[in-house]
């Protein structure tokens, strides 16, 4: 688990806004171009945003390794690293920015390539001779890459998944997780049970001020496509968008309206605390990432604890299994003078497949490479194993990354936000709109 910066609507206008600097950055993103030794003595800074103790631990027992195999390289290591640190310090560059940086910010990687800020990392990959579609499954790159610049690399990933108290299914007469949305609608209202103008227990909270429960995050299981050939949004052409905005809507009313949702989400504990509203058994099935599992044992939780893929579109039954696939990337600072030496240690955490087993180990984050994944050496509870095989599906899948850091995210989760709340009535016209935000804001930053 990594408590990382999931992107709530006020997250990730943070996020967004940062896309401005790609109009301030100056750095070269030309690996070709450094000329370091890598052979030589030197020390290299690593920023990362891990904080947790056990995080913190697990990032420099894997910096350890590889000094211990690279004796000429030394590595500071610098946790707990937010983005708008790592904004400022890739724009001003000097002996004090990182040489390497890791971020949870997926949604930044457009900014980070167009910008220059990331060094692409494509020549370092040929002169490797790595060919990256054969070491990461392609929503890794998907996310990584920007334009053809490959200016990050996955570093473990994220898989979006279901959880569900097997002890609450039971008393239900519930044999097994839903496959199909339509099941799942049967399935959450059998587990509600009202409590005055509340609830004793809530089979799932729709709402999209929910813990995870994005759009973003709901979408992969219809399989969209955010951006056309050209680059121009597709949220109102492709059909997946509309359906997916209108089948939370009609979970929503089904389970008691979205102000009686809401009131309820009210109550809830903090996310990332013992009392989250699963651990507590306040809810019945969540949607969230992998971390989840080891929070909710740590967090010793009453209950048998089920994990499963999300239900998929009813008229893609036979995709079941696949889900949203995110992550941390890493990358080599532009600013940088060492970027030789910088690939070898961006080389080895990310596609040494030791190395990211005893990564995966550490920070229960799902494996980032293909042979990562496979490997007898992982230590994961048995329920983990969900996660593993929905990072392997073939149909899971990821948002792209654009210039604009996310903000398209936004613009869309408005149009959800105000179409559960009854706001918008004409969800097609809404769609419409937000496209042309979309592309409005995408064509101002380019």
């Amino acid at each position: 688990m990594s408590i990382r910066t999931r992107k709530s609507a006020a997250a990730l206008a943070a996020t967004a806004a940062i896309a401005l600097f790609a109009s301030a950055c100056t750095g070269s993103s030309e690996g070709s171009a450094a000329a370091d030794d890598p052979n030589a003595e030197t020390t290299l800074t690593l920023w990362h945003g891990w904080s947790a103790p056990s995080e913190v631990k697990a990032m420099q027992d894997n910096v350890d390794r590889f000094m211990a195999a690279h004796k000429n390289i030394k590595v500071k290591v610098v946790g707990n690293m937010t983005d708008d640190k790592i904004n400022q310090a890739l724009r001003a560059g000097g002996p004090k920015a990182p040489d390497v940086v890791s971020s949870f910010s997926t949604t930044r990687v457009g900014s980070f390539c167009s910008s220059g800020a990331f060094t692409d990392l494509n020549p370092f990959l040929k002169k490797s001779k790595i060919d990256a579609a054969k070491v990461f499954h392609k929503p890794l790159l998907d996310y990584t890459q920007f334009e053809g610049n490959q200016c990050a690399l996955p570093l473990l990933s994220d898989a979006y998944g279901l959880y569900y108290n097997k002890d609450a299914f039971k008393a239900a007469g519930i044999a097994a997780p839903p496959k199909t949305w339509s099941e799942f609608t049967e399935v959450a209202a059998k587990l509600t049970k009202p409590k005055g103008a509340g609830y004793e227990q809530l089979g799932f909270m729709p709402n999209y001020h929910g813990y995870e429960t994005t759009i973003s995050h709901y979408v992969p299981q219809w399989s969209p496509t955010y951006f056309d050939a050209e680059g121009k949004s597709n949220v109102a052409r492709d059909p997946a968008f509309a359906k997916m905005l209108t089948y939370q809507k009609s979970l929503v009313d089904k389970l008691g309206g979205f102000k009686k949702l809401d009131r309820y989400r009210n109550t809830f504990g903090d996310e990332w605390g013992a009392k989250h509203p699963f651990h507590t058994g306040q809810v019945a099935m969540q949607l969230d990432g992998e971390w989840r599992l080891g929070m909710a044992k740590d967090a010793g939780v009453k209950f048998e604890i089920g994990t499963a893929p999300l239900p998929v579109a009813d008229d893609q039954a036979a995709d079941y299994g696949k889900g949203y696939l995110s992550g941390t990337i890493i990358g080599i600072a532009s600013t940088s003078k060492k970027q030789n030496a910088a690939w070898e240690l961006v080389k080895y955490m990310t596609t040494d497949t030791d190395a990211v087993v005893a990564f995966s180990n550490g920070i229960r984050n799902v494996p980032s490479t293909i042979e990562a994944l496979k490997s007898p050496d992982l230590k994961h509870d048995p329920a983990f194993q969900t996660f593993i095989d929905i990072a392997q599906h073939p149909k899971s899948n990821t948002s792209p990354a654009n210039v604009d850091a996310g903000t398209y995210h936004l613009t869309l989760q408005d149009v959800g936000f105000r179409y559960e709340s009854g706001k918008v009535k004409d969800l097609q016209a809404a769609l419409e709109k937000a496209a042309t935000q979309i592309d409005t804001d995408i064509a101002k930053l380019k």
